[in-house]
């Protein structure tokens, strides 16, 4: 099965990253959630649903807006979008299975609580340049 995402970010409707997994972190997570808050909320002002999805040089990150939540993932533009999008969904369901919709409404601040949803979606994100190497080395 080919792992279509590449990295992925969740965050609440304040902009804070509640859980990022990154293949080669170049920006600091909460300024990256802060700035998709903002220009997600820009976006929602100019049309109806917000940012879908938007390209930088060879990646494409796909948007999509769940309970509250935003969840953005970077894939290769060679996949479909259609794909890409299918499979952030199955990471979003995940997601909001496997922590209860109170604790996601209420939130207290503590991101740790969320650092093993990774261990969930092993299946659907490429691997890290870390664990490349561990297997090679």
């Amino acid at each position: 099965m080919v792992k279509l995402i590449q990295d992925i970010w969740i965050l609440a409707d304040s902009g804070v990253v509640l859980f990022h997994r990154v293949f080669d972190e170049k920006l600091d997570a909460q300024l990256f959630g802060g700035l998709m808050t903002a220009l997600n909320s820009f976006a929602e002002k100019l049309s109806k649903g917000g940012l879908t999805n938007f390209e930088l040089n060879s990646r494409r990150f796909t948007v999509m807006k769940r309970k509250g939540l935003l969840f953005i993932a970077n894939s290769s533009k060679t996949f479909k979008t259609k794909k890409v999008a299918q499979e952030l969904e199955n990471v979003i369901n995940k997601f909001l299975g496997a922590y209860p919709e109170e604790d996601l409404l209420k939130f207290d601040g503590n991101i740790g609580k969320f650092n093993d949803f990774e261990d969930r979606i092993a299946d659907s994100l490429q691997e890290t340049i870390n664990q490349l190497r561990k297997a090679l080395w």
